[in-house]
Order: C-alpha cells, then structure tokens, then sequence
C-alpha cells in the first residue's frame, strides 16, 4: 500500500445490521488509498457475506469459526496490512466523508493517535448527543468518554490531547503502536472486549506519546453499551468489563499513583465486590480467573514497568492539555 495508505478495521459479531450503513460511509471517505479489512466472530448472520460483497475499496475478510474478542480482531486485522495508518472502526459507526483527513495531520505531526467527535444518531426530535470527544481518567480508575450523553451544543471545540480515544472510530499510527506493543499483538488479547482501547492509551502515555482529539472530525456512532445499561446487558459482557478493570490497575498501578488514587479505588472495589456477589453472580469467575493466571499477567506487568518512560498521574481528573505541535498542511 502506499505510504499514505489508510487500512480501516472492523470486528463484527452480527453486525449485518448495521454493516450497509458502515460500509456506504466507507465508500463516501475522501481520503485514498484505502483498504478494508473485515475480521468476524462466528456471526451467525449475514454479517460475512455483506463484508464480501463490498467492492467500493480493496476488501479482505478473515472469518473465525469462533468469537476471539474484539481484541484478537483487531490484531489480526492489523497484520493483515501494511499501511502505516490504523482505523478502527465499529460496524455502527458513520465516519463523515472528510474523517480521515481532519486527522491524518495530527499523525502527521506525530501524534501516535486520532480521534474525533462522535455523535449519536439524532432523535425523532432532532437533538443530537454526543458520544466522544476523547476520553478521560477519574481517580477511581475509571475511563470515561468526554460529553457523553450531552446534547451536542458545540463544547468540545478546540483540537487537544487527551488521555485516551475510544476504539470506535479511532486512527492509529503503525510506528506508535509498534513502540508499545510485544510483536504484532497490539490490544492485548487477554482483554477479549472492553476497556482493551484504554489500556492501549495507557500504554502510549507512559511512552510519552499524544492521543489528540479533533472537533472538526465527525462520525456518528450509534452505542449500545454503556455503564447505565449494565443491568441489562449479556452476561459475558459483564464478565469481562470487571475483569478488565482489574488488568488495568494491575498493569499500570504504580506505588505513586496507587496512594493518589487509594481511597476512590478502595471505595469503588468494595461496591463492585458487593454487586456481583448479591446482583451479578455470573461475573464472580472473572477473580478466579486473575488468581489463576496471576504469573504472567505479573509478567506482563514487569515489562510494562520496564519499558515506561513517564509517568500518566498527570491525567487523573484532568480533562485535556494543549496540544503539543499544531498540525500543518493538507491531507488531501
């Protein structure tokens, strides 16, 4: 692919649904070359014969006979490319015709990641939410997407770095991601779904690279899982979400940002604790299954310590930071 090639990458798990719309926005990017690369999850819809029958851009699509996660998905997709630029994409989201190219200039600059304003579909009555406006970090450890769920009244407007980006609709700079990650693994796998994207931001902010959000980018996306859903949601969905909450402290807690952090962490263990054992027993095993492969997710742990160069306390309850080099130039 050429040097400024872009390869979007898209996980579904019937997603046959919501793929037409996806890929017809796909077809409408200004921005080329593109390629595509779908990778499915043992859909038992039409979600791999629609991936096939899409011709608008070179396609390549990576049917598993059994659901990986979103994590594997993405790696495998990854190294299906060459490109040196990374979409991800969800199967419900609508990048807007001029996406890509309002932030392949932060990565042009040098940022390792990009991401913009992600909307909600309208309601029957015309308001629009906001889904994402790059994500932030709150002292109980808890990653959250800024705006969401806030009528969309133009707050937000000024290109910034932030802690991190969702995986929604996010563009990746292959020389970041080669910087943080072991081979070609770059979510970690152990993840499966959820929280996977945040725990990738964590690693480049402790290698001192910059997630920038850009206001101008649009994209709806049209979300189903959310924190105020979790009573309702499946219960594997569940089960990894406080799994991986877990693998996120055990990862990236240091002794310094441990005692910053002690008390709403304390706080917010207990009421998950008290949750699943009295409202959401199916999610208990998610604590076997941390002791059971405690040594190499220590491991893990070690290497991460060894290959951190600054520390990322400095984005607890901060919101975002000016960014560091202005982008110049066109992308087109």
């Amino acid at each position: 692919m050429a040097d400024d090639g872009v390869a979007i990458c898209i996980v579904t798990w019937h997603s046959a649904g919501d793929l037409p719309g996806c890929f017809e926005a796909i077809a409408a990017l200004a921005h080329r070359p593109l390629e595509v690369i779908v990778v499915d999850n043992d859909s038992d819809d039409r979600s791999v014969e629609l991936a096939r029958a899409f011709d608008a851009v070179p396609t390549t699509v990576v049917a598993w006979p059994q659901n990986r996660g979103f994590a594997a998905g993405m790696n495998e997709a990854f190294r299906r490319t060459v490109a040196p630029w990374l979409l991800t994409l969800n199967a419900d989201a609508r990048p807007a015709p001029d996406y890509l190219d309002r932030l392949l200039p932060h990565l042009r600059a040098g940022a390792a990641v990009a991401t913009g304003r992600l909307v909600r579909p309208a309601t029957e009555d015309g308001v629009v939410r906001l889904d994402a406006c790059g994500m932030r970090l709150l002292s109980a450890w808890r990653h959250l997407d800024r705006g969401s769920g806030e009528i969309d009244q133009g707050q937000y407007a000024q290109a910034e770095r932030v802690f991190g980006a969702t995986g929604a609709a996010s563009l990746f700079a292959r020389r970041a991601l080669a910087d943080v990650s072991t081979g070609d693994a770059f979510f970690d796998e152990d993840f499966h779904s959820f929280r996977e994207d945040a725990e990738l931001c964590f690693r480049l902010q402790s290698r001192d690279w910059d997630v920038v959000y850009e206001p101008t980018a649009r994209c709806e996306h049209r979300r189903t899982v959310l924190p105020e859903r979790r009573a309702t949601l499946p219960a594997a969905v569940n089960y990894h979400s406080l799994k991986n909450r877990y693998l996120l402290r055990l990862y990236h807690q240091t002794a310094s940002n441990l005692l910053r952090t002690l008390i709403p962490t304390s706080m917010r263990d207990v009421l998950a604790l008290g949750w699943v054992m009295t409202r959401e027993r199916t999610s208990l095993p998610a604590y076997t299954w941390l002791w059971r492969h405690r040594r190499r997710l220590w491991a893990r742990r070690r290497w991460l310590a060894e290959r951190r160069t600054t520390s990322v306390n400095p984005w607890f309850e901060r919101d975002a930071l000016p960014l560091r080099v202005a982008p110049s130039g066109d992308s087109s």
